[in-house]
């Protein structure tokens, strides 16, 4: 995907408001600022009214999309370059591999004591093909009616730079060809050299504390480890609520082999 906005819009949707940055600690800071040495920022576009049939009848959501500023800094500094030297042809050298998250606000879980929140690791097979080898797509879309019809509302935040739980798309191919031969999820993983779970939730957690502002929260996982990773990032009184969706016999094995690595799934949600 392009990853490039022209500066002249780019300062248009500053002053109007819709493009800011944030820090890690989710605090709005200038745009332009440079983030002390090893800390994050990133820069967040919305929102952005988006009707979705998932979430309910009726219903629109606001969407933000957000991005690392270092990597979006680097793409900005490569068009500027291109743009000097009227090398308007080679701007397809911006298709980049950086990743495009997204937060989806339902309701205003800003009234709200403890909205519902799902941070979802992106899975093209299972959110998109409808793939029955997992149970993301399922969770997806039980997260967005879960969430609407929540009194509380709430946050949905889709970390598109995790597939295969961080490995990415092409690694991720390879250890399904793997497990048909045998090997569970995390043995694949370990087989091609890679950690069980390589997902950073840094920038999940610089989102949550900024749409959150310290509150406590509900947040739909089995995994025990994504609670560890929030609340290490600072966030505090995460409340998890059990999220089991499209167990089938096609992915039972797989959901076994995450009960057996510490997710809270019991014999009657394998079921």
């Amino acid at each position: 995907m392009f990853t490039y906005i022209d500066p002249t819009v780019r300062e248009r949707l500053i002053a109007q408001g819709k493009l800011i940055r944030i820090n890690g600690r989710g605090e709005v800071i200038s745009p332009d600022a440079a983030p002390p040495s090893g800390q994050t920022s990133l820069s967040m576009l919305g929102p952005i009214p988006l009707p979705s049939r998932l979430a309910g009848p009726g219903l629109t959501l606001n969407w933000y999309a957000f991005v690392r500023h270092t990597e979006l800094a680097t793409v900005e500094a490569l068009a500027g370059d291109l743009r000097r030297h009227g090398s308007q042809g080679l701007f397809s050298t911006l298709v980049s591999s950086m990743a495009v998250n997204s937060v989806l606000v339902i309701g205003d879980p800003s009234e709200a004591d403890s909205p519902l929140v799902r941070v979802h690791s992106s899975c093209l097979t299972g959110d998109v093909f409808g793939s029955e080898r997992c149970e993301c797509g399922p969770q997806f879309v039980s997260a967005l009616e879960r969430i609407a019809l929540d009194r509380a509302g709430g946050l949905l935040v889709y970390m598109a730079g995790h597939e295969g739980r961080g490995i990415g798309l092409w690694a991720k191919a390879a250890t399904y060809l793997l497990q048909d031969a045998g090997e569970n999820t995390y043995q694949a993983n370990r087989s091609l050299g890679l950690p069980d779970d390589s997902r950073d939730f840094t920038d999940a957690a610089a989102v949550l504390h900024h749409f959150l502002d310290g509150r406590p929260f509900r947040l739909l996982t089995n995994n025990p480890k994504k609670v560890a990773d929030l609340e290490r990032l600072g966030l505090e009184h995460i409340t998890p609520v059990k999220h089991v969706a499209g167990v089938g016999r096609w992915n039972r094995r797989y959901l076994t082999a995450k009960r057996d690595q510490g997710h809270r799934l019991g014999e009657q949600d394998l079921e």
